[in-house]
């Protein structure tokens, strides 16, 4: 009974650095909730079809994942592929016209 006790104390001393990190990660770069101007069309639907191929390729991998090392690799991968989707759709909308919106808040350097 201790000895379960002592191993799951630490399995959680363990986790929970781990966990806390992934959520670092998780906030980091969101995807769209909106396509840009309001406008669905096909680069909408493909920028989704990307998200959700990221989304379940990280849970791939952290489910293969290890360490905390193979944990940062997938979510490094997975913050990498939101960036490129979100890159990729924002540029062929303003190809066409669209702009991204950005609000950012904060200290205004004068």
């Amino acid at each position: 009974m201790r000895n379960t006790i002592l191993a799951l104390g630490s399995a959680l001393l363990i986790a929970a650095p781990a966990a806390a990190h992934d959520r670092d990660y998780r906030s980091a770069e969101e995807p769209l909730r909106a396509p840009i101007a309001g406008v669905e069309n096909d680069y909408w639907f493909d920028y989704l079809a990307d998200i959700r191929e990221a989304e379940q390729e990280l849970q791939s991998d952290l489910a293969r994942a290890t360490d905390p090392e193979d944990r940062n690799d997938a979510w490094d991968e997975y913050r990498n592929e939101l960036a490129d989707a979100r890159s990729d759709y924002a540029g062929e909308m303003a190809e066409r016209g669209y702009r991204e919106g950005r609000v950012i808040l904060g200290a205004v350097d004068r």
